[in-house]
């Protein structure tokens, strides 16, 4: 069900914000989720403000509903930050809230995918509704007085669900017809906010790449009680990760950014975690280069400051 983003500028050598536009599609992920907290009553608050002699317009409370920890709504948790993980995991920052870009070669991977994650959050809430009426006797026993049936539904199967759908976010084509000239402005628009979402992409990977090297450079570098430091092996696992998700969304738009990710590819590449555990040498090399890489990210980051977008009147 996507809609392919047209491009309405052409040019005889594109910028790298034309590239972008020509070689992604704009997704949007839709979460359906019920709130587990609820305010109280202004009755109640006055009652919980009276035990300490306030005033109730200073007071801020709000009851949980139910035990969010319980295994089954647990586990809803865990598939709703699977479906996030994926879809930014996949695609790339845009300027509009709610809106990524994912290569138009991913389309069909990422749907798939989708699928499978919304079958598995269907099957994971049918086991939470099994389980509500047990969370819903646990919350009576709780709550108290603060109990109110009406804040429970029968049954929970259709507030949970996710969606996503592929928006354009370019001028529709009818407009051409309609007011060339206004057609025109909203390409240049449109050709804006690509060589911003550029900008965005280059600082969004600078930021990840420095926390991610910062982390693992802290864990190598000095000791606890004459020990060093534990450290994951996640630590690189986690690097390595992004350095195949940088080179698949990557549009080679800033040489100094890619030199940088490829120092530190480097420099962890064939670097066992157990090594770097055992050789104290290994430690103090990799840390040292990591730390080097990161003191570089920071001042192409200073040199290259996010910029605050502002979207002008339509």
């Amino acid at each position: 069900m996507s809609t392919m983003l047209e491009d309405p500028v052409t040019q005889n050598q594109p910028s790298h914000g034309t590239r972008l536009q020509a070689e992604t599609t704009a997704a949007r992920l839709h979460i359906r989720w019920p709130g587990t907290r609820k305010s109280l009553s202004r009755d109640q608050k006055l009652q919980a403000a009276g035990a300490f002699d306030a005033d109730s317009r200073t007071l801020s409370a709000a009851k949980r509903l139910f035990d969010t920890s319980h295994p089954s709504f647990r586990a809803v948790s865990a598939i709703k930050t699977k479906a996030s993980a994926l879809w930014k995991g996949m695609t790339l920052p845009y300027i509009e809230p709610g809106v990524r870009l994912l290569r138009r070669g991913d389309v069909s991977e990422f749907d798939d995918r989708m699928i499978v994650i919304q079958v598995e959050l269907s099957e994971a809430v049918d086991e939470l509704d099994i389980s509500f009426a047990e969370l819903v006797d646990q919350a009576r026993n709780q709550l108290g007085h603060l109990f109110d049936p009406t804040d429970y539904p029968d049954s929970v199967s259709d507030l949970f669900g996710i969606t996503w759908d592929f928006p354009s976010v370019t001028p529709p084509a009818y407009l051409r017809t309609v007011n060339p000239e206004l057609y025109e402005q909203e390409c240049q628009r449109v050709k804006a906010k690509f060589a911003e979402a550029v900008e965005l992409a280059e600082q969004t990977f600078a930021e990840e790449l420095s926390q991610l090297v910062g982390h693992l450079a802290e864990r190598l570098s000095g000791s606890v009680d004459g020990k060093p430091k534990v450290f994951r092996d996640s630590a690189i696992a986690n690097l390595s990760e992004f350095f195949g998700r940088f080179q698949h969304l990557n549009i080679g738009s800033n040489d100094d950014l890619n030199q940088l990710v490829e120092n530190a590819r480097q420099v962890i590449t064939g670097v066992d975690p157990q090594d770097l555990r055992n050789r104290s040498s290994l430690r103090e090399r990799v840390a040292r280069s990591l730390t080097e890489v990161e003191a570089s990210l920071d001042e192409l980051m200073t040199d290259r400051p996010r910029r605050n977008i502002i979207r002008g009147p339509r």
